[in-house]
């Protein structure tokens, strides 16, 4: 029953604000009375909350009461481990301890990963079929390496309490970590294996069920909802944080790909357990599928060859026949080895099977707005080989009914309202326009844009073309730089014109100058962060992940608007399908995907009430497109101009203020 004695949101936001040494912010104040009113009227809830607003403190607030309330966990979701690390280590111990007195206990919580974050422990003990590809054994040097990572996680697996891969620093490479990890297909289960009493994943998972608030990621959360294993705790509240991420989140979960090397894998993996004439139908497969994958073009398959759907339908029923050779599920119950060895030969042909019968089901249909997933190649390297990917056109149908179904879900992020109205990410989420079923609010930003930023779209600039940056770019980039003193984070719509702009600079300018790939990034960053004259190139990850205040970051670039490529075979096949369905595939996938990385990427420059300065766009198409308002309409209100000299002058006085 709801405990009618508890403090109001009013009041513990109060009490946890002065506890951390803060000040009442409206913004925050508007979004904890909206998070609670969504909790009290079971409506879904999204919220925009710009740099500064504390909209962690805003939703974990209510979060905590509601689960004071109503004695049922509070599940937090987000897209990144560095806010994950932030709310457990840093925001939720804090409140914890302001709220303890106020409240019936002192708030708890824990952080719940996918199972393959966390060691296993038999896996680290006995014999587990080897993930390695053949191929990967032939370079020493990355032998000897893996071998000692190897060596460190053994020596690490006997004094871990948790487990947790993320405790290993410095990390480990995938290849060393997949020697001591299984995922949740091919977890044996507690009651089976011989060390579930002690099994870190399954610890982790109990401790979860036991908190207030459980902090997890958007991916677990997607498996969560998505299949039939209930992966969370019971709950019947979400908070979604970095809420502009999810539908791309929960799009990776449900891609499916066919290779060589999971086909190889398979068969690697049913390896003695059936007999060998079966195995090698799937091999044989297998090398069909790898000789069609070389030979054919990179992007979407819209339509089905006949040699594809043959090999398909190959792959399809040989991994069948080896499924039916395994013999019933759950057997070898009395030899933990074996049952390891059949659940990780299921695992690896249940993928097989069931994405080559998703790509076969992609087609078939009357029209285009009637096919529901889309097929495409994507290139091998030389470290991967060719992989054929499957991917649903919208998932905004699964989230619908298997994340907003039969539970309160807020949204919040800093760009949701894209284009002045939160109806676009709402439609990706399902949500639709469902009247009484969800609420958006802006609760602005205690920033104030037009005095503190300039937007410069340099208008008088050539369109961006296909033959990297032209030269009047490279001068203006330089020539900004030039009056800002260094201070400038450069992002760029590929690695390619990020590298140019970086080689061609380095001589010309006489500030330190940072690429990307240089070192990692999260160094490279910090370098740019100590150094006031430093300069960072980069691409995509630059554009949401950088969080540097003060007076080392004054001037933003963005070369070009961030629309998504042409050829990029998903973002074109729903844009396709959008306008087959009558509506604006442009409008509705490019520039909405254009919209929300400009928001993300004018979103480095403040970062702290006290910044100042530039952000400037390169491509005049902000200023002259017939699209250009609604992606304005999704940034800050910073003051605009198309002059030259006005952005040149600001960074001069703001570079001699120091």
């Amino acid at each position: 029953m709801p405990d009618s004695h508890l403090p109001s949101v009013d009041e513990l936001l109060s009490i946890a604000v002065n506890a951390l040494g803060g000040s009442e912010r409206q913004g925050q104040i508007t979004m904890t009375q909206a998070v609670q009113r969504a909790i009290d009227e079971e409506e879904h809830l999204a919220v925009q909350a710009g740099t500064g607003t504390g909209k962690s403190l805003a939703y974990l607030v209510p979060s905590v009461r509601h689960a004071m309330d109503t004695d049922k966990t509070v599940v937090i979701s987000t897209a990144t481990i560095a806010l994950q690390r932030q709310l457990v280590d840093r925001d939720l111990p804090r409140l914890a301890e302001a709220l303890g007195k106020e409240l019936p206990h002192e708030p708890s919580f824990s952080i719940l990963k996918g199972r393959r974050n966390y060691l296993c422990r038999y896996k680290a003990t006995a014999g587990w079929p080897e993930d390695d590809e053949q191929d990967q054994l032939f370079d020493p040097r990355e032998v000897s390496a893996t071998g000692r990572m190897v060596q460190r996680i053994q020596e690490w697996a006997e004094e871990t309490e948790t487990g947790d891969r993320d405790e290993l620093v410095p990390g480990v490479s995938e290849q060393a970590w997949r020697q001591f990890s299984v995922s949740a297909q091919e977890c044996l289960g507690a009651t089976r294996c011989p060390s579930g009493a002690e099994c870190f994943a399954e610890l982790a998972r109990s401790k979860a069920g036991e908190v207030d608030v459980v902090v997890t990621n958007h991916a677990l959360l997607a498996i969560d909802a998505m299949s039939d294993m209930s992966v969370l705790p019971e709950h019947d509240l979400v908070v979604v944080d970095e809420a502009h991420e999810l539908v791309d989140r929960v799009t990776s979960v449900v891609t499916g790909e066919l290779s060589e090397g999971s086909v190889s894998l398979a068969v690697r993996r049913v390896g003695r357990l059936i007999e060998q004439p079966i195995a090698d139908q799937l091999l044989e497969a297998g090398e069909d599928l790898k000789a069609l994958l070389a030979a054919a073009p990179a992007g979407r398959v819209d339509e089905l060859p006949e040699v594809l759907g043959l090999t398909l339908a190959l792959l399809r029923d040989t991994s069948a026949r080896c499924l039916t050779a395994l013999g019933p599920r759950g057997g070898d119950k009395d030899d933990p080895d074996k049952a390891g060895q059949r659940k990780a030969a299921f695992t690896a042909l249940d993928e097989v099977h069931d994405t080559a019968v998703r790509m076969l089901e992609a087609y078939g249909h009357a029209s285009e707005a009637d096919r529901a997933e889309v097929v495409w190649l994507d290139a091998g390297t030389d470290r991967r080989p060719p992989t054929l990917r499957v991917a649903p056109l919208t998932v905004g149908g699964m989230l619908r009914e298997r994340l907003f179904g039969d539970r309160t879900v807020v949204l919040t992020s800093a760009t949701l309202a894209l284009g002045g109205t939160f109806d676009g990410l709402a439609r990706q989420w399902g949500l639709g326009d469902g009247k009484g079923e969800w609420q958006g609010i802006d609760v602005g930003s205690p920033f104030d844009h037009p005095r503190a930023g300039i937007l410069y779209v340099a208008k008088h600039l050539p369109q961006p073309g296909r033959d990297g940056l032209p030269q009047a770019y490279l001068d203006e980039i330089a020539e900004l730089i030039e009056a800002a003193g260094g201070r400038t984070l450069g992002l760029f719509s590929s690695m390619r014109a990020a590298k140019a702009a970086t080689e061609a600079l380095r001589e010309r300018l006489d500030v330190p100058l940072l690429c990307q790939g240089d070192d990692s990034t999260m160094l490279l960053v910090k370098q740019f962060a100590e150094d006031e004259a430093t300069c960072l190139f980069g691409t995509l990850s630059l554009w949401q992940g950088v969080d540097v205040p003060g007076p080392a970051l004054r001037l933003v670039i963005i070369d070009r608007v961030p629309f998504p490529r042409p050829d990029d075979p998903l973002t074109s096949a729903r844009q396709r399908h959008v306008a087959a369905k009558g509506g604006n595939g442009f409008m509705t996938v490019a520039a909405t995907h254009a919209a929300l990385l400009l928001a993300q990427g004018t979103g480095r420059l403040l970062r702290s009430q006290h910044d100042k300065g530039v952000i400037a766009v390169l491509d005049p198409r902000l200023a002259t497109a017939r699209y250009s308002g609604f992606l304005l309409g999704s940034l800050p209100p910073f003051w605009r101009t198309t002059d030259p000299a006005i952005p040149r002058a600001a960074l001069k006085r703001l570079s001699a203020e120091g």
